[in-house]
């Protein structure tokens, strides 16, 4: 940049930038193998302030397990500036939070007077391993520091790799997965979508505005982005579906002309055949069957017919049509529900719990609750009571998280019945236990001053580049 120029005015250089960066740090890590051999990664980029999250698998001679492992790769402490004065400004200037709290109560971070991201950290002389599937890191009492306006210590340290911190001189927040159990909560992190603003749409002459809580999902393109999709990096190509066989619909076909197919399961088929994508068929496999699994994509029961669908993929072989997979007997089924009914798939709760089960293996507890929802409204259950029972612990994960084991499922309990109130129904008449939490989580309406007042304090947390 030249003269007066700044980065916000100038998303060429910046993208360009960030980009060679960016290949610089995958080579790092997947060619010279800086935390060992990995087996699998994904990335995804965000383009405010252009930013890029990683999830890096590692083969199992390379996974970090112990905590000498994990204080190899990971530090959450000040460098000695004495030993390594280079990385400690590095350090310094990109790897400290906020600071916020007491220190600055008015830092982006926080929220109901904490600080979101739960810093300061406490103090501890030894990494730990595993606690609730996430390392707690060591950060050991030293002598405050000051950076600008503040005095700060180990506490404040976002954890980082000394090796890559000082290479890339940039924030790089390292951290390790400790347990699967946190596997899902680092996807929908990696994976959290594009950025949007959320919009209304209102006209001025009417004047009931239940509008306010419809929401649309807006595409919001920043202007990095606009620079990367113009100067062409990799974007993958749309391919004309409508013109070539799906995995599904190749099936059907295979089925047709193949019947040792017949004994396969759709979801088992990637076992013994591999489909080849030029010519969309499934072709006989010749080796590797053995370590080989299938998965459909799972489909909300809102989606009544692809649900129902999936069901009766799940449980019939050798189907060569979509009329025939509905196909009972003999006599053809108005729709794929009406199909599920007639093979017995629908007696009892069973596939609700499976429902259930599947969901809570990638989803957050509060889609799970309006899934939950959905099932009492919409789904003919026998027992919701044993349903709740048998899933409480995934309803209620994230408010067990955030009050306590005893008080959590109550909490859930409180948004389940609001969620309900949509079908006409509560929690008592559902046979589930009441509960009288009066909770702002549960608020369908909003205070017009309080939500200026934050708008206000917000404005004011604003930084001068926003």
């Amino acid at each position: 940049m030249q003269g007066r120029e700044r980065p916000e005015n100038r998303p060429d250089i910046v993208v360009r930038v960030f980009k060679m960066k960016l290949s610089e740090l995958l080579d790092d890590l997947i060619k010279r193998k800086v935390f060992g051999c990995v087996t699998s990664y994904i990335y995804v980029i965000e383009f405010q302030k252009p930013h890029c999250h990683i999830l890096l698998t590692l083969d199992s001679s390379s996974k970090i397990r112990t905590k000498d492992d994990i204080d190899k790769f990971v530090s959450a402490e000040l460098p000695n500036i004495n030993v390594n004065r280079r990385l400690f400004e590095i350090v310094t200037k990109c790897m400290v939070h906020g600071p916020c709290g007491i220190i600055n109560p008015n830092a982006p971070c926080m929220k109901d007077g904490e600080c979101s991201k739960q810093f300061p950290k406490a103090f501890r002389e030894e990494t730990e391993e595993n606690v609730n599937g996430y390392p707690v890191y060591k950060r050991r009492c030293i002598e405050s520091v000051r950076v600008g306006k503040h005095y700060i210590d180990n506490r404040w340290i976002v954890p980082y790799n000394p090796w890559l911190s000082k290479k890339y001189n940039a924030h790089i927040n390292v951290e390790v997965c400790a347990s699967v159990k946190s596997v899902k909560y680092l996807y929908k992190y990696v994976y959290k979508g594009h950025d949007a603003a959320s919009i209304t749409l209102k006209n001025d002459d009417i004047v009931n505005h239940d509008e306010i809580l419809n929401f649309l999902d807006g595409r919001y393109v920043t202007a990095p982005e606009a620079m990367w999709r113009l100067k062409g990096q990799e974007n993958e190509a749309v391919e004309r579906a409508s013109i070539k066989d799906t995995t599904l619909t190749a099936w059907f076909k295979l089925n047709l002309i193949d019947e040792e197919a017949h004994e396969y399961y759709y979801a088992d088929i990637p076992q013994y055949y591999v489909f080849d994508k030029p010519s969309t068929k499934w072709q006989k496999r010749q080796r590797g069957g053995q370590q080989v699994i299938g998965r459909m994509p799972v489909i909300s029961v809102q989606d009544s017919e692809r649900f129902y669908l999936r069901m009766l993929l799940l449980r019939k072989t050798g189907v060569i049509s979509f009329n025939d997979l509905k196909t009972i007997d003999g006599t053809m089924c108005e729709t794929f529900q009406e199909a599920c009914k007639v093979l017995g798939l629908l007696d009892g709760d069973q596939h609700w719990h499976d429902t259930l089960l599947e969901a809570a293996r990638m989803q957050m507890p509060c889609y799970l609750r309006i899934l939950f929802a959905i099932i009492c409204g919409f789904g003919e259950v026998e027992n919701i009571p044993d349903l709740w029972t048998q899933h409480k612990q995934s309803l209620s994960e994230d408010f067990v998280h955030r009050y306590s084991e005893e008080t959590g499922p109550f909490y859930a309990l409180a948004e389940l019945n609001e969620l309900l109130k949509s079908y006409g129904l509560n929690l008592r008449k559902v046979n589930l236990p009441s509960v009288d939490l009066q909770c702002d989580l549960f608020r369908l309406s909003y205070d017009a001053i309080e939500e200026q007042s934050k708008a206000n304090t917000n404005i004011e947390k604003l930084n001068s580049e926003q």
